[in-house]
């Protein structure tokens, strides 16, 4: 394993999940909001979610792998291609919709911000749980 991982800082956790739950809340919110039928708000609802667990079980395959923990290939090809699945499923779902474009645009950079920190706040938590403790600070003479 890696012994030279630094834990990201707390402004970098912090603004990883504030970007997750900004794109997720707005993805979501758009949906609820949209004049379609409920069927393809769920087919929308249910791509975002494969979307999301697809990009956080491919960056583990990844970082297992770099960090020589087996993965089989089946499993890690079957990573791959659920998140390529899920960017062609939004992309022909998209171009197929009857949305304005700036609809479709709003939904697709909804969705790539949410897979995009999906994937960082899954790093920083591996991160944060294989990182050495901090060290202890010593009190100054003022604080005693």
């Amino acid at each position: 394993m890696n012994t030279l991982t630094n834990r990201p800082s707390n402004a970098f956790i912090m603004a990883s999940w504030a970007a997750l739950f900004a794109g997720g809340i707005a993805y979501n919110v758009g949906l609820w909001n949209a004049s379609m039928a409920l069927n393809e708000k769920g087919y929308y609802f249910t791509v975002l979610m494969y979307g999301l667990f697809a990009a956080v079980s491919l960056q583990k395959s990844v970082r297992d792998r770099m960090e020589n923990i087996p993965v089989t290939p089946v499993y890690f090809g079957l990573a791959w291609t659920s998140v390529i699945l899920t960017l062609a499923l939004l992309v022909i779902g998209l171009w197929n919709a009857s949305l304005t474009l700036s609809e479709k645009g709003f939904y697709a950079m909804s969705f790539t911000l949410s897979m995009f920190a999906a994937v960082t706040v899954q790093k920083n938590t591996r991160d944060t749980n294989s990182a050495p403790p901090p060290l202890p600070t010593r009190k100054s003479q003022d604080e005693s």
